[in-house]
């Protein structure tokens, strides 16, 4: 089931019935993407190393909208950079035809900025690198960028999601829609 995409395509689904999405277009017009590095159990499978957090495992890559929806994953070895690691997103680019502007955090800056320029889309698309005061210190809380950490926490809430736990990075990639599913018909349940 994860290599057949089923979790994929019914995303968009769960996401257009969610409370909340009554007050937004249908289609999301920004999004924000982000990655997190997450350790490995001992199972064998696809890895790597990520030097700057220092973790041995696999990135998870993930496209959210405004409201902190799903809109894609892709889960890979730890050792492929940020910038590199976002061009895998790019089905979900083409399929999200109303996204304008894509909201980042310094890791994707670069080369990225004209790619994601360059891609042959009916309505084109922009990077916006949000960075980080330089006089800040401490936690500081950047706009934007808190709806797409505020998706990782929801995921932390499954167990499952502590370490990869998956042989397959596509069984990963299903998990994480699971979980996001899970999610949206507890709030569905509420409203």
């Amino acid at each position: 089931m994860a290599n057949s995409g089923h979790l994929a395509k019914n995303q968009p689904r769960f996401s257009a019935k969610s409370p909340g999405a009554k007050l937004k277009k249908k289609a999301p017009t920004a999004a924000v993407i982000d990655s997190q590095s997450v350790k490995m159990a001992s199972q064998r499978g696809g890895r790597g190393f990520d030097a700057g957090k220092k973790i041995m495992g696999r990135k998870r890559h993930i496209l959210v909208d405004t409201l902190g929806l799903l809109i894609g994953v892709v889960v890979h070895s730890a050792n492929i950079q940020d910038r590199d690691g976002a061009k895998l997103l790019e089905p979900f680019l083409h399929a999200s035809r109303g996204l304008e502007v894509l909201f980042a955090d310094g890791g994707y800056a670069g080369a990225l900025v004209t790619w994601i320029k360059d891609l042959p889309r009916p309505t084109p698309l922009r990077l916006e690198i949000i960075k980080r005061p330089r006089e800040a210190t401490g936690f500081q809380l950047l706009p934007k960028r808190w709806v797409v950490e505020r998706t990782f926490a929801w995921q932390a809430n499954f167990r499952r999601f502590s370490k990869d736990y998956e042989v397959k990075t596509a069984h990963s990639e299903a998990m994480i829609y699971l979980a996001n599913a899970s999610l949206m018909a507890k709030r569905l349940a509420k409203s």
